[in-house]
């Protein structure tokens, strides 16, 4: 079985890449019309619809998804979502699965320009880009974000270990960004999530994608910003989100 699946990953992955390509150049000239004509709102949702439809391709290599979203999470405040990072496909669920909190992204600047659809909404769909070169600007920039963040009660979605973990092995958290966001929004919850088996889909690099990948999310209780100490949530927050990942 295990033999017929990897054979069935080549010619997959080749329509997979076919499919996702076109949807990237797709959903840019959409997300255009979106937000240049009509605005946030119809950006939104056309960023929805393409991760929505990235899940789609997904399935096509067989890959599927559990992600229950916990019905008792806070409206109308700041949310700041954290958790492990495995894979670049840890996001589109994310997006998807949690579309009515209004996810931004913390990303490195490199992905704010030259990729399809996903440049542009991390441009102007209220994601920050940062240069992690330059800590200055970047704590500047993180200060700017939380102050988006509270303003419209929207979530920001930050992997605090930096890099993707490319066995699935969660690495030490990098505080300063989260540091700068549990500092900015008093106001906030924090939402833990741990991510298994996103990696397993990149273990082979970009190509083969494997067949039949299921991705685990947990989401953890939220934390309240304001009922903890900065070290003593970010302590907390690590061990909530490390303590569910399997590795294998």
């Amino acid at each position: 079985m295990k033999k017929i699946a990897h054979f069935l990953s080549y010619p997959l992955s080749i329509l997979f890449y076919l499919m996702f390509g076109l949807l990237l150049v797709f959903f840019h000239v959409i997300q255009w019309i979106c937000f240049t004509v009509f605005g946030y709102q119809a950006h939104k949702k056309s960023v929805d619809y393409l991760n929505l439809s990235i899940l789609g391709c997904l399935k096509v290599l067989g890959t599927s998804f559990q992600f229950k979203v916990p019905k008792t999470l806070p409206k109308n405040v700041p949310l700041i979502i954290v958790s492990n990072h495995q894979s670049l496909w840890d996001i589109p669920p994310m997006i998807w699965f949690l579309r009515k909190l209004h996810p931004k992204f913390v990303s490195k600047k490199e992905l704010g320009k030259g990729i399809p659809s996903v440049s542009y909404n991390l441009r102007y769909g209220g994601s920050i880009l940062i240069d992690r070169k330059n800590a200055r600007r970047a704590v500047a920039e993180m200060a700017s974000f939380s102050e988006y963040l509270n303003k419209n009660n929207r979530s920001g979605v930050i992997f605090p270990e930096g890099t993707r973990s490319r066995t699935g092995a969660p690495k030490k958290f990098h505080r300063k960004g989260l540091q700068t966001l549990i500092t900015q929004i008093p106001e906030a919850y924090v939402l833990p999530i741990s991510i298994n088996n996103s990696w397993k889909l990149q273990k082979n690099g970009m190509f083969p994608m494997p067949f039949g990948v299921t991705i685990k999310y947990e989401l953890h209780p939220v934390l309240k910003v304001s009922e903890h100490e900065i070290e003593t949530l970010i302590d907390t927050v690590e061990t909530i989100i490390t303590s569910k990942i399997i590795t294998e």
